[in-house]
């Protein structure tokens, strides 16, 4: 791929090259995401083995401090200076190994119960704050492989896809691998149940297969994080390898943290769009971290779990690119409306079942797609925040990483409550870690937290929406000002220059 320098200008067309390799850049985040959203409650329930008020505090506390690095990072970012590979580049290549490796020892149950709670919160906080240093340059990166909205929305889109297909490969090696662990294990007990070498007690040939099964199980998630490790490697590479070289941005004035940080959220538009995303991203987080135990005690559908969240994740995919038609048509707010509220009579049908393989997998497409546009449209629409705070404030120029950087942190504090009130509640309902059988509380606890929850959340967040104040029509006014604003020689340079594949 021969690509221009980023000295040539700013309005150059992507080519599908580019936009590939930027887009499986956005897979590591997710496929890690995923996996750690949708099993990390029930590994560190049922495989770690530790009570529900201690995984509370580690599912809480991590995304607490996670959500806490995503600004810190982003400070730093915005100060960076401009290198061979450019500003964005050498965060992502230097956390790269670092992470891999601490997410790697998150899945690993260590042979000490004394400090295990310490281990998976050390390690948890550590991979947060290294993949932090991976994701908030490679969002901020947007705003630097072109100029053009339309460039940036396409590139978008192909990220988008990628991260929802990263979600899919992530359940999918989660799942698959785990769940397949779980019916082997099952099947040897009930087809060769010397297969453990139970002793001849009845109890104690129960304590002894149950024990092979665990330690199997184990086994399994090791597996399966090191498959994640590797793609998210090989994903950096493609990154690093195949991207244009970033545009350099106008250099910014030196902010202290706590004035960028209130220049960013005193913008109205930002303050608006984070607010509405933030319930409506609170409502799916929500359904994401209890569907597994859901599914499990709620359904009865344990053994299919982890192919309805594959179904979710592939809904998602394929509908990506069909909600990007429909905003370029009608809009990116009523893309919004209709794509949030499009899940809600589900999660009322799927909350009023008792057990239906049938209603599950429906219900599964149908969220799916909802999930879509809560992937696709909060990054679409960040653009348009920083090209209006651009427009308002022209002084203050190249601090876009602040942005995305203050957006992930209210997401990932969405995600920290979440996780930390389904756990919470969990045990407040009476669960029992390590067992097959549940109290009927927890299954009303669980119902409550996959339905009325979460479509309580979703219309607060339309109504916050209901007042951003960025059209079509002022979009494209604030994309005119900045065209206006930029040199001529550079918007020659830019329209005489093509990209070569």
């Amino acid at each position: 791929v021969s690509a221009p320098t980023p000295h040539q200008g700013a309005r150059i067309q992507l080519s599908v090259c580019h936009k590939l390799c930027y887009a499986i850049g956005g897979a590591p985040y997710q496929i890690t995401g995923s996996a750690l959203g949708f099993f990390l409650q029930i590994y560190l329930l049922d495989v770690a083995q530790l009570d529900p008020f201690c995984t509370s505090i580690i599912l809480f506390m991590g995304r607490a401090w996670d959500a806490v690095t995503d600004p810190t990072i982003g400070f730093l970012v915005s100060r960076s200076r401009w290198t061979r590979i450019g500003r964005m580049m050498p965060w992502i290549v230097l956390s790269t190994p670092l992470a891999v490796l601490s997410y790697f020892l998150v899945w690993w149950v260590p042979p000490f119960e004394q400090g295990k709670v310490l281990w998976y919160l050390v390690f948890l906080c550590l991979f947060q704050t290294l993949q932090t240093c991976f994701h908030v340059p490679y969002s901020a990166l947007t705003m630097f492989i072109s100029s053009e909205q339309r460039e940036r929305d396409s590139a978008t889109a192909y990220r988008m896809t990628m991260e929802v297909l990263g979600t899919v490969v992530g359940t999918a090696i989660q799942g698959q691998i785990v769940g397949g662990a779980n019916a082997f294990c099952k099947a040897q007990v009930v087809d060769e149940p010397g297969v453990f070498n139970a002793s001849a007690s009845p109890a104690g040939a129960d304590a002894n297969v149950s024990h092979a099964c665990l330690d199997y199980t184990k086994q399994a998630y090791m597996v399966a994080s090191g498959v994640t490790c590797a793609i998210y490697v090989l994903c950096a590479v493609v990154l690093l390898l195949g991207t244009r070289p970033e545009i350099p941005s106008p250099s910014a004035k030196p902010l202290s943290f706590y004035r960028g940080l209130k220049l960013v959220m005193g913008h109205g538009p930002y303050a608006t769009l984070v607010m509405g995303f933030l319930f409506t991203s609170l409502a799916f987080m929500l359904l994401e971290g209890n569907i597994a135990l859901f599914c499990t005690y709620s359904l009865s559908l344990a053994g299919d779990y982890q192919n309805i969240l594959l179904v979710i994740m592939l809904s998602a995919t394929l509908s990506i690119p069909l909600w990007h038609r429909f905003l370029i048509r009608f809009g990116k707010k009523t893309a919004v409306y209709v794509g949030v509220t499009w899940a809600v009579p589900f999660m009322v049908l799927i909350a009023c079942v008792q057990s239906s393989l049938l209603v599950a997998y429906l219900c599964s497409v149908a969220a799916g797609a909802s999930v879509a546009v809560a992937f696709l449209l909060p990054w679409s629409m960040l653009p348009d925040v920083v090209d209006d705070f651009r427009v308002k404030n022209p002084e203050l120029q190249g601090h876009e990483a602040i942005f995305y950087s203050s957006y992930v942190f209210f997401t990932k504090f969405a995600s920290g409550v979440s996780l930390g009130v389904s756990t919470l509640s969990l045990s407040f309902s009476g669960y029992v870690t390590g067992s097959s059988v549940q109290p009927p509380l927890v299954d009303f606890t669980l119902r409550i937290l996959v339905s009325p929850v979460p479509i309580v959340l979703i219309f607060v967040g339309l109504l916050i929406f209901r007042l951003y104040p960025i059209d079509e029509q002022r979009r494209q006014g604030n994309r005119k000002l900045l065209r206006e604003n930029k040199q001529p020689d550079s918007e020659t340079d830019s329209m005489e220059t093509g990209t070569v594949v």
